[in-house]
């Protein structure tokens, strides 16, 4: 599967409407309605703001709306889009500006499709990479340490638990992981180890 890493614009013009499409790069439902939120808010003189989603590390949860245009004239164009870039975790929303004349289910299904064609070419696309998502435990006292080497490693960190001590979460590339295993060690005195949590596809 293939990944948003940048985010896109990009526009089409039919008989006087236009059509706004963006593309961005997303990682849970919330996810998706904030950034839809976002481009009603942007462009709250257009009439429609059709969209479509993928999310899943196989795409399998899949969601389009056509916002009241005719049935899948709107919403499954882009949708189909998406899914011939082989996207996941990537939203594609298009805002239509009413040009006062009617485009008709093909002209409308045409209209979306090149206005999510032109928002995914202006976006940055990359392969997913096949890694591990680990856990370690640390203390307060080496977390900048630690931050540091994954830094360096371009091994990006998912998340981070503060208590007594702190649990980080990493998505760490496969080919990478026993050299950070070993830095790790190294590191802390062998006194952290790294929990193989499961292994995923991710955007990098």
């Amino acid at each position: 599967m293939n990944y948003v890493k940048e985010a896109g614009s990009g526009s089409y013009e039919e008989k006087k409407s236009r059509f706004l499409g963006a593309v961005f790069p997303i990682s849970c439902r919330e996810d998706a309605q904030e950034r839809i939120m976002e481009q009603r808010k942007r462009h709250y003189e257009a009439r429609h703001h059709c969209y479509a989603y993928i999310l899943g590390e196989k795409g399998e949860e899949q969601r389009q709306s056509d916002d009241g245009e005719p049935s899948q004239t709107a919403g499954l164009p882009i949708l189909k889009v998406l899914c011939g870039a082989e996207l996941t975790d990537s939203l594609l929303v298009v805002s239509r500006y009413f040009g006062g004349t009617l485009l008709g289910t093909g002209g409308l299904v045409r209209a979306y499709t090149e206005a999510a064609k032109a928002a995914l070419s202006g976006a940055v696309i990359v392969g997913g990479v096949e890694g591990f998502r680990v856990r370690t435990e640390l203390p307060y006292s080496l977390l900048g340490k630690l931050r540091f080497l994954a830094e360096s490693m371009e091994i990006r960190e998912e998340s981070a638990e503060y208590g007594e001590g702190i649990v980080l979460s990493w998505l760490v590339p496969k080919e990478r992981l026993p050299l950070f295993s070993d830095r790790l060690r190294d590191l802390s005195g062998a006194s952290l180890s790294l929990a193989i949590e499961k292994t995923r596809w991710y955007n990098p």
